[in-house]
């Protein structure tokens, strides 16, 4: 079967979040086909594990923190839909935020398969309170994100990067929104810095996420 080019069929009145949603779905689904059939991890991992050459398995160690990345996400946005008073633009965002986190989180989780780790607990406390707290959680998270799937670029397969550069290309958007609605500079800086494995989960961890 062939996928249609994600701009065919556009209706003119398609957001542009609607549009990077759709490219996000696409490119989501190619990483559940490329990684299904994946060899079994052995061992139980560790976020911050995600360290070698690129090859097969070393994609499945990879896919393991982007997954709890992913359910710290779809965490935040949706606890503090519930609990932070939002309202306007803020509220948009993080909706919209939330339906491309839980398509993201949906194609890793079927990507992974059984091989796929346990959903975190989380307790993100004050960040969750109040609009302007939530507000620099998520500017903080969302460069999280990009900063991990930079980082871990390089120890992906070809075929595994180019679909994770669909995924991440939506969460540098997210950043640069929510820093927009918080008045701040879009793209601060020229260039991202990477995160490694081990800084994104500490990073995760002072968030808010619990492992089990």
């Amino acid at each position: 079967m062939r996928l249609r080019d994600p701009e065919v069929g556009r209706g003119e009145h398609d957001s542009p979040g609607e549009a990077s949603s759709r490219r996000a779905v696409l490119g989501t689904a190619a990483l559940a086909g490329i990684v299904a059939g994946l060899p079994f991890f052995r061992g139980r991992f560790r976020l911050g594990d995600a360290l070698g050459s690129p090859s097969k398995a070393q994609d499945a160690k990879i896919l393991q923190l982007v997954l709890q990345l992913e359910y710290t996400e779809v965490a935040l946005y949706e606890q503090a839909l519930d609990q932070a008073g939002l309202d306007g633009e803020l509220r948009a965002f993080a909706e919209a935020a939330l339906a491309h986190e839980r398509e993201h989180l949906a194609a890793i989780r079927k990507a992974l398969g059984a091989k796929a780790g346990p959903k975190p607990t989380f307790d993100f406390g004050s960040r969750i309170k109040s609009a302007e707290a939530f507000r620099q959680a998520a500017i903080d998270l969302e460069d999280t994100a990009v900063a991990a799937y930079n980082g871990q670029a390089t120890n992906l397969t070809k075929a595994t990067l180019a679909a994770a550069a669909t995924i991440v290309s939506v969460e540098a958007r997210h950043a640069a929104w929510v820093r927009a609605i918080a008045g701040e500079v879009a793209a601060p800086d020229s260039v991202d810095t990477p995160m490694t494995a081990e800084q994104a989960a500490r990073s995760l961890r002072e968030l808010g996420m619990r492992t089990q």
